[in-house]
């Protein structure tokens, strides 16, 4: 099966609006899509088009971070306490026990931030969402939202997926340099990559620049349900029933991001940037190496057949037969990226839906097709 023919699949049988993919071979470049843009109008999906990358940002915030590490500036073992202090000493959490490192690896013990009370009762079904869609959240709200559920585990126990991590981290790079997240990214990865259609989005925005694909939804819960009852482990049985019209999400504000993940960018730019996280070209190889050391997911409720590093995913090489697969995605309201590659930065594709994530199977069958591997066989 090639790639087109994934696209098409994906459409059909996932109900997903549009997709498109973007391969970066060598010298071979190709360019595919399949279902539309907008579902009122029927225009198709193209090459060039914004979109929101979801929790790619977090790759966003290590490259950062670990651009102030090479500099001097701090150390990726430095505590929270040492740059923040006092921000995590609550609800049993220990800001002189868990470290820089802790928050970029997922592994800081804070719980899995989207279930808690202040982002879930907001957006949790079709009317909440459509109330508070432009509701706009500061930092200071982020991290009291980081901590006010209790751990799941202990600084360095296991793999947890946390926002919170991230908005924590965004804080201390605001903290030592002075400056706000989305300038420090700029100048640290955006510029430096030419990443001429990607930017960190400013707390009031809200919508996209031409051409951009219309976002659409599904994923609410049903109606009555109690978004404080879900947990990693039910939450897809108290989700909508199939068969529902989608909701166009295009224009919210996703302030509640941040660090975790609030970039705006294109497929081109997404391979650009991921092939410099890949190979090293951005960060020198100290830091580079800390970005793909990697700890196990397994036991989580995240992607399977994969470790993670910093802000970026590495597939088991039993998975792979052995060949070195890494990855950079995220999934947000009306959004689905992911860019998976070689290790030499030489055979890349990124493909992006104009609905979140529905399943782990378009990601699987696109390696298939394109890289020759079948994740897990």
């Amino acid at each position: 099966m090639n790639v087109q023919k994934v696209l098409d699949q994906t459409v059909t049988e996932l109900g997903i609006p549009g997709i498109v993919a973007e391969v970066k071979d060598g010298d071979r470049t190709w360019f595919g899509t399949a279902g539309v843009a907008d579902i009122q109008t029927g225009s198709p999906r193209r090459p060039g088009e914004h979109f929101h990358g979801g929790s790619s940002g977090k790759a966003f915030t290590a490259a950062t971070l670990l651009s102030l590490e090479a500099e001097g500036g701090l150390s990726l073992d430095d505590t929270v306490n040492a740059h923040l202090p006092g921000v995590l000493d609550v609800n049993g959490y220990d800001g002189d026990k868990i470290t820089i490192r802790h928050l970029l690896s997922n592994t800081s013990g804070l719980f899995a931030t989207g279930l808690a009370p202040e982002i879930s009762y907001r957006y949790a079904t079709r009317s909440g969402f459509d109330r508070h869609r432009f509701d706009t959240f500061g930092t200071g709200e982020l991290l009291r939202v980081a901590v006010s559920k209790p751990p799941v585990g202990t600084p360095g126990e296991r793999f947890e997926y946390a926002n919170g991590g991230f908005y924590i981290a965004g804080a201390i790079i605001e903290k030592i340099t002075g400056n706000g997240y989305a300038e420090e990214v700029e100048s640290r990865v955006v510029r430096p990559l030419g990443l001429a259609h990607t930017w960190v989005r400013a707390q009031g925005e809200t919508g996209y620049p031409e051409p951009h694909p219309r976002g659409y939804s599904q994923q609410f819960l049903k109606d009555g349900a109690d978004p404080a009852t879900m947990t990693p482990e039910n939450w897809q049985s108290l989700m909508e029933e199939p068969g529902l019209p989608p909701m166009d999400v295009t224009e919210f504000n996703s302030s509640a991001g941040y660090a975790a993940g609030n970039v705006v960018t294109t497929t081109g730019d997404m391979i650009r940037f991921f092939n410099a996280m890949t190979t090293g070209s951005l960060l020198p190889p100290a830091q580079h190496r800390q970005m793909w050391t990697t700890v196990s997911t397994e036991g989580s409720y995240w992607m399977p057949h994969s470790r993670y590093g910093l802000g970026l995913f590495e597939f088991d090489k039993q998975a792979t037969g052995g060949q070195t697969l890494r990855g950079v995605g995220g999934s947000i309201w009306g959004s689905f990226c992911f860019v998976v590659g070689t290790s030499d930065g030489r055979h890349t594709v990124a493909v992006h839906t104009n609905t979140e994530w529905k399943s782990w199977d378009p990601m699987f069958q696109v390696i298939e097709a394109e890289f020759g591997i079948s994740i897990g066989a």
